[in-house]
């Protein structure tokens, strides 16, 4: 029987929406407010969401207290409180974009999981726009 756990993160970034090469009026008729020269921030709610078999020693699919430490180096202490585009390797050729976040999250995170075990990530921009990446 296959279970899902999850757990909730938060962290706060700053990023600026932009294709290189783009006017500023090309940026901001495609990226809105969201392409200001001089950045913008948003309060990020994640869920990360863990599927898989419940062991029968333990009764976990995966110990709560080993994901929450996965979250918190590969997502939190590497995004929180920093300008996306300056001081994230990956976002300073690939657009910040509440897609691309999630995705490079999941990568953070999959690597770090048992392999029998497949992850899902929910990031929230706001309350009302958010993203889910499963990997595929």
């Amino acid at each position: 029987m296959k279970v899902t756990v999850n757990r909730k993160a938060h962290f706060n970034a700053a990023h600026r929406l932009f294709k290189e090469g783009w006017s500023d009026e090309k940026n901001l008729e495609v990226f809105g407010k969201c392409s200001n020269p001089n950045y913008h921030g948003h309060n990020y709610d994640l869920v990360v969401s863990v599927t898989g078999e419940i062991d029968e020693e333990t009764g976990f699919v995966m110990d709560m207290k080993i994901l929450k430490e996965i979250i918190r180096e590969e997502v939190e202490e590497p995004l929180d409180h920093k300008n996306l585009n300056l001081e994230v390797e990956a976002f300073k050729t690939l657009n910040p974009t509440t897609e691309n976040i999630a995705v490079y999250i999941y990568n953070q995170i999959k690597p770090k999981l048992n392999k029998d075990l497949s992850l899902e990530v929910t990031l929230y921009e706001t309350p009302r726009n958010f993203v889910t990446y499963s990997g595929t």
